[in-house]
């Protein structure tokens, strides 16, 4: 799907430049799926201190069954 995108040259040549990209598309399409795995953790951390753990459980014993 072509897109036309307005996006400021500097920022994408810094970014190419950092990330050692050969092509912007390359650039574009690496910090559009950093943007996504980012906000998925983030939305991770509603479950952060809310699984409760059975100090009685042997991971151990569970792996011979």
């Amino acid at each position: 799907m072509a897109t036309n995108l307005n996006i400021d040259i500097k920022l994408l040549d810094k970014v190419c430049q950092i990330g050692k990209f050969k092509t912007k598309r390359e650039a574009v399409n690496t910090a559009l799926k950093e943007y996504i795995q980012k906000h998925k953790q983030k939305d991770m951390l509603k479950y952060l201190n809310s699984v409760d753990f059975d100090s009685k459980y042997d991971y151990k014993e569970a792996r011979k069954r």
